[in-house]
């Protein structure tokens, strides 16, 4: 047992929705971790009681504590393709991505990317994150064999196409089943690992794999369903070509069976009113990629249209780590706050940082045990440097309150404001000095 002490920010419901008192400010927080969950949270003075005898107290000056960030949507297997000369959508994956996914049929580079990977993820502040694998097996293996070891909440699943796509990216719907079976029983539950089912995007599928992915995604309690949806306007005309009978691009995955809490879909840039009508309605949710919306010009996400009061939808933020060219959130943080104002809508940074901790893990259907500083959650946190350059420390000395401060982290702050980082209430990364 032991404790923080230190500003804090947390979040009680989502700002845009339920107003400023949705965000929780603490300028002397007490934070007391026990058994690798969060035994208490409040101000010093109110909460001071609860501390044992003897606890250590570590006083975080100069900095800001936040749960750890979630990260909704990325690919590990890209990691290696950030950065690579961008096209639209369907020529990136042709040219760079499904090259670089080849590459893990070989075990040792699942390992050595799976490593490399959660590195990076740690370095910027993010403990969770839901990611896809490649179609081999032991991709997914390697990242929750990696995440098991660092005892991380992580959420990963083959990408699963057997259809308009290079054979060595294809299985069949047998194949998809007996796998996905297989991770399911090996890693899901298994620590903090929990698995995804994911059809890589409803072009790639027949529906007999969007059926048996259905089926799949039911088979045990607290498995997710990831896939994409409404990337491109290219994408979206492809899969209605495809699927004639449906309504829409996500109707396509609604009649399958693919809608519903737990199932999250990236981008959803290119969506009708109707569309956001029954995400809201099926409870399903979006992954807001801005930095890879903007690499691959694929089109601004409408954060107003999703969170409208009558119907909102579920967001959560994502890097979409390759086409993303961040693992920062912070980074995406800010990419989302410029996506927002070039689409006509706003973003305040309360509501960045609930989309990056809270609002994520409402996404994946986690909110009940991540992305909050609450009694009995799991005690996943960042400790930020609010002063990590010497623009930075600056900018902040003219900063009139919290949430201004916040405002110039997300748009000036990068790795170096990663102080430390807590998972599951055991210091995994502390910052060089």
């Amino acid at each position: 047992m032991f404790a923080l002490r230190g500003p804090a920010i947390t979040f009680r419901g989502d700002p845009r929705l339920d107003g400023a008192e949705a965000a929780l400010y603490e300028s002397d927080a007490l934070i007391l971790i026990e058994g690798g969950k969060i035994a208490a949270f409040g101000g010093y003075a109110v909460t001071k009681n609860r501390l044992p005898p003897g606890a250590a107290v570590m006083r975080v000056r100069d900095g800001l504590i936040l749960p750890g960030f979630i990260d909704c949507h990325t690919h590990y297997p890209q990691t290696g393709i950030v950065g690579a000369y961008g096209q639209g959508l369907l020529g990136w994956l042709e040219a760079h991505t499904f090259p670089a996914e080849e590459a893990f049929a070989d075990e040792d580079v699942c390992r050595r990317t799976a490593r490399l990977f959660i590195d990076e993820c740690l370095r910027h502040g993010t403990t969770t994150a839901a990611v896809y694998g490649t179609v081999h097996e032991h991709s997914v293996g390697a990242l929750f064999a990696e995440a098991e070891r660092r005892h991380l909440c992580m959420i990963a699943g083959n990408p699963l196409m057997d259809r308009n796509a290079p054979p060595s990216t294809r299985v069949t719907v047998d194949e998809a089943v007996a796998r996905s079976a297989r991770l399911i029983g090996r890693w899901h539950g298994r620590g903090r690992c929990l698995y995804a089912v994911t059809p890589r995007y409803a072009p790639g599928c027949s529906p007999a794999l969007l059926k048996a992915c259905a089926t799949l995604w039911k088979i045990r309690d607290g498995i997710i369903l990831q896939s994409h949806l409404s990337e491109t306007v290219e994408e979206v005309a492809w899969a209605r070509k495809l699927f004639p009978k449906a309504r829409s691009y996500f109707d396509v995955y609604e009649r399958h069976g693919l809608a519903g809490p737990g199932a999250i879909y990236g981008h959803g840039i290119h969506l009708s009113e109707a569309e956001r009508a029954r995400l809201h309605a099926t409870g399903t949710a979006l992954a807001h990629c801005p930095t890879s919306n903007a690499f691959l010009g694929s089109g601004l996400f409408d954060i107003a249209a999703a969170k409208k009061a009558k119907r909102p939808v579920k967001v959560g933020l994502a890097t979409d780590i390759g086409a993303g060219t961040s693992f920062s959130m912070l980074h995406t943080m800010g990419a989302a706050y410029k996506t927002a104002r070039l689409a006509g809508a706003d973003l305040p940074p309360a509501e960045a940082l609930y989309l990056a901790t809270r609002g994520a893990a409402e996404a994946l259907g986690l909110g009940r045990r991540l992305g909050s500083l609450a009694p009995g959650y799991d005690a996943d946190l960042v400790v930020l440097d609010l002063a990590s350059t010497p623009l930075i420390a600056a900018r902040i000395g003219r900063a009139r309150d919290i949430w201004e401060t916040l405002f110039v982290q997300m748009i000036l702050a990068d790795d170096r404001a990663v102080r430390q980082v807590y998972v599951a209430g055991a210091l995994a990364h502390e910052r060089a000095h």
